[in-house]
């Protein structure tokens, strides 16, 4: 085997130079100090100052570069070139760092860098553009209830999603049978989002969310603009964040209304988080499902307990309104920050409430300050109501210590408790293992009232061990040092044979040494999406049982589930449906779903044959299938009926990234214009993306050589021109051949290469070649565009 010298060194990054007529190459090998001499004429081969000799046979000069016998590379230098004859391919192996490898791993470094720094070049940005209005998702829920001796109950919240004005709009709407409709139970909210304007980036009207000092008992209807973005920020950091809910429950983690991660309950129903503390104020939601299709519609706001600012950076919250009270109490809040380094952010402001009869105006500083990377102090003190201190601590081994303090002022009246002092102290451990994974956690809360001390403890283990869950949690509670009530509640999850699920708990009394109480749950899977489930408790206490049996089913369409519960001679019958809905009036798409779609968006995706290459969807131009794409979030469905894509659950405002493979079409002729789009979310709204591919023709043809015989000529450059623009090149093969693909419809010129000519001192009959590509489904073809060459005589 012989290897072209040129083509490999160019193929490695190593610099090399040819003669016109390829009878020598010079350049350096891997440093500019090392140089090197290809000589034909001589046979011999100079490197670094040393000159190897070589055999007739060892080299090979031709018309289109000067080859050497494959075993030449790896004697000198030291590049072994194994041929494998059966499949015409060649290994290279080598020892020395070669400059290609190099630029590949700085090419892969970069790539790296850019992706932690969220860096993304695409190929097209498309920004949000909000209409007047636009009604986009719903998500509605409908139990019935009924038992003896009373009439049947119904229960309806639906709530509905749309763009008004350019903003976001939520409006829930829940209706009882038996009571009258209440505003204070509805809810609306109006969200105007730019997160280009740096002043104003946020303005929020209806009932507004809060971070306030104050208990705050009914919501607040008014108005809230910050500059606060609804991106999620860089986290520089974690904690932990626990609490209950119902055993087997899914539990969802928004920060700023964005998923981060979700979790199901363990036996006893307790659930964990890694919080990552973001930069900013950040608000936190936790939405739970149960298993019967059941959702808690009401979510827990839980403010990050340390807010930072990146350097320099100013942010502020200013919020009004009126309290869905009796006393039609005005609230307002201002709330400011500024990080004063990297590690240190202050802040400052007043919150005003009217109903506070200890005083209505209360200025407030705080600061959060983090010495060392796994230790995270604040504080915060309030006007006349109280001082808060925080320390967080997190050693290399995930051992976490947090010590919180608060110091209430006597007599205050803004916060409904009527304590003077709390301090508590957590210590939690996270254990894993291949087989097992242990949460474990102490808690110790000592609250001192007027008159009276109180101290409840509990300590939390919570593990799996080979598929196998169980929680252990020890509750003590002490009063005055005379009150000592200390129980334990044990809470198994085993997966049986054929899909059943079994779920025992059991809570035994140590002070009066006996079991308070028994429930076991037992659950098996049918035909796929079907659930048919048995629960027994017994309360040893009130002497109450109770039986119950439940059937539920999650169709595409539609959550339905149905249950039967007896306890105390009575029977309760229970139905409930839950789904979603989400529509384009654009394209005419409405789906029904059986997930949560307000506060979403989403994404229809519609590849076109654009026919006439103008990028602009035009009558006639078809839709295709068959498009292959990656997106970094959501839940892709293709439509089969109308080769559309959809994508779900994406979150609004947030940028995503689309990579649609070049190669997903069985015509060789459709070709992607671009490949990679950034695309920002509508909230409750599906965005249309218009994907043009165009048809490409195919151009081929032959070149022969300055024999007699008409022989092809490979290795000729072909270019092709549009008017006087350079559209294309390609390459003839060993026999002559060429072809080009990617010609859009219109008029071309095809010519072989001028300076390629030039140094083989050759001209080409005919000098070009003119010819048209057609508008074809298919794409055109245009063969049999031929050159002959011609060898120039030389003037004497």
């Amino acid at each position: 085997l012989y290897l072209s010298v040129t083509d490999l060194f160019n193929y490695l990054e190593i610099k090399n130079d040819h003669s016109p007529e390829f009878d020598s190459v010079t350049g350096f090998f891997l440093n500019s100090n090392n140089n090197y001499l290809i000589d034909y004429k001589a046979l011999r081969i100079v490197l670094n100052g040393k000159t190897y000799l070589l055999n007739a046979d060892d080299m090979v000069q031709t018309q289109m570069g000067l080859y050497l016998r494959s075993t030449i590379f790896g004697k000198i230098f030291g590049l072994d070139c194994i041929f494998n004859f059966r499949s015409l391919s060649v290994d290279l192996h080598t020892k020395l760092e070669l400059p290609a490898i190099r630029i590949k791993r700085q090419q892969l470094l970069r790539q790296n860098i850019s992706k932690l720094k969220q860096e993304i070049t695409p190929d097209t940005i498309i920004q949000n553009k909000y209409p007047a209005f636009n009604f986009g998702t719903a998500d509605w829920t409908i139990t019935t209830t009924h038992q003896k001796q009373e009439a049947a109950n119904t229960m309806l919240n639906l709530r509905v999603g749309a763009i008004v004005a350019g903003g976001e709009t939520d409006v829930t709407i829940n209706y009882n049978y038996k009571e009258k409709i209440n505003l204070k139970q509805q809810n609306y909210l109006w969200r105007y989002v730019n997160n280009d304007n740096e002043t104003v980036r946020q303005v929020i009207v209806g009932k507004i969310p809060l971070q306030s000092t104050a208990s705050l008992i009914t919501p607040v209807v008014g108005v809230q603009i910050t500059n606060a973005q609804t991106t999620f920020r860089r986290s520089f950091g974690t904690y932990t964040l626990s609490d209950f809910t119902e055993p087997a429950w899914v539990v969802e983690l928004y920060i700023n209304n964005i998923l981060v991660e979700y979790t199901k309950a363990d036996a006893s129903g307790f659930y964990t988080f890694q919080v990552p503390m973001v930069y900013g104020n950040s608000t936190l939601q936790l939405r739970f499902f149960g298993p019967g299709g059941e959702e808690r519609t009401k979510e827990e706001n839980i403010f990050v307990p340390s807010t930072f600012l990146p350097k320099n950076e100013f942010e502020y919250t200013m919020s009004a309104g009126v309290l869905e009270d009796n006393k039609q109490s005005r609230f307002s809040r201002v709330d400011m920050k500024y990080g004063l380094s990297s590690i240190l952010t202050i802040g400052s402001g007043i919150e005003y409430l009217s109903s506070v009869s200890s005083g209505t105006a209360m200025p407030f500083i705080n600061a959060f300050f983090k010495p060392a990377a796994n230790l995270i102090l604040s504080a915060d003190y309030t006007y006349d109501v109280r001082a808060k201190a925080i320390m967080s601590y997190r050693l290399p081994s995930d051992l976490t210590f947090e010590l919180d303090y608060i110091k209430y002022k006597e007599g205050q009246q803004a916060i409904n408790l009527n304590l003077i002092e709390e301090r508590k102290a957590i210590i939690s451990q996270q254990f894993k293992t291949n087989t097992s994974s242990i949460y474990t956690r102490l808690t110790i809360d000592n609250m001192v009232y007027p008159n009276s001390k109180q101290t409840i403890a509990d300590l939390l283990l919570s593990g799996t061990w080979k598929g196998i869950g169980s929680n252990l949690t020890t509750y003590a509670q002490f009063m005055n040092s005379a009150y000592l009530n200390i129980y334990s509640n044990l809470a198994l999850a085993l997966r049986l044979p054929g899909k059943i699920s079994f779920r025992p708990q059991m809570q035994y009394g140590y002070s009066n040494k006996s079991i308070n109480s028994v429930k076991i749950e037992s659950e098996k899977q049918l035909f796929g999406n079907g659930y048919f489930n048995i629960t027994y408790e017994n309360n040893f206490i009130t002497h109450i049982p109770s039986f119950s049996l439940g059937l539920r089913f999650d169709l595409s369409f539609v959550r339905a589930s149905f249950s039967a519960r007896q306890a105390n001679n009575n029977v309760i019958y229970s139905q409930t449906l839950a789904g979603g809905i989400i529509y384009d009036g654009k394209t005419n798409y409405l789906n029904f779903n059986n997930r949560n779609n307000v506060g979403r968006g989403g994404l229809e995706i519609y590849p076109y044959l654009d026919l006439n290459a103008n990028n602009q969807r035009d009558p006639g131009e078809p839709k295709i299938k068959g498009l292959e794409l990656k997106i970094n979030g959501g839940r892709v469905q293709s439509n089969v009926r109308d080769t559309t894509i959809q994508v779900f659950d994406l979150i609004p405002y947030t940028s995503y990234l689309i990579e649609l493979n070049p190669n997903s079409f069985d015509n060789i002729a459709w070709q992607l214009k671009k490949s990679m789009f950034k695309v920002t979310i509508d909230p409750n709204k599906v965005k249309l993306l218009e994907i043009p591919v165009k048809v490409s023709g195919e151009a081929s043809g032959m070149v022969y050589g300055c024999s007699r015989d008409s022989i092809g000529q490979d290795r000729i450059v072909i270019d092709f021109y549009q008017g006087s623009r350079l559209v294309g090149k390609t390459i003839t093969e060993s026999d002559g051949n060429f072809s080009f693909l990617g010609l859009l419809p219109g008029t071309y010129t095809a010519c072989v290469d001028p300076e390629q000519l030039n140094k083989l001192k050759m001209r080409a009959f005919p000098s070009s070649a003119s010819f048209k590509v057609k508008v074809k489904t298919d794409g055109d073809v245009v063969s049999n565009i031929n050159f002959k060459l011609n060898r120039l005589v030389d003037k004497m």
